[in-house]
């Protein structure tokens, strides 16, 4: 059984940074994947970045060139590094991981970002 523990969530004013942080335990096979996805009052969750085997990276065209995703692959961490927040940042940050050979998901327990114009 894969815990995830998640960090780095926080309230900070338009133009600002966070860094989110998200390490996985419990595996014996690692982490083939490593995701943050976010979800505001009222809206879909949706996909805010992902990186697979530590360097293909993929984000949604709302982040792009603000948020950087990278991994740690010692520790099973993921990192999302937020710059320029807007107010539309603001939703609840939650990381989802895949195990590697079983494919099993994993979702953390979620943590806030609010970002104040």
């Amino acid at each position: 059984q894969v815990q995830l523990g998640e960090s780095g969530g926080g309230l900070v004013q338009a133009g600002g940074s966070l860094r989110l942080s998200c390490a996985a335990s419990g595996s014996p096979f690692g982490i083939s994947y490593m995701a943050w996805y976010r979800q505001a009052p009222g809206k879909q969750r949706e996909l805010v970045a992902s990186i697979r085997s530590g360097a293909v990276t993929n984000y949604a065209d709302s982040v792009k060139d603000r948020f950087t995703i990278s991994q740690d692959n010692a520790k099973n961490a993921v990192y999302l590094q937020m710059n320029s927040l807007k107010p539309e940042d603001t939703a609840v940050y939650t990381c989802y991981v895949l195990e590697r050979f079983t494919t099993r998901a994993y979702w953390g327990q979620g943590t806030q970002v609010t970002v104040s114009s």
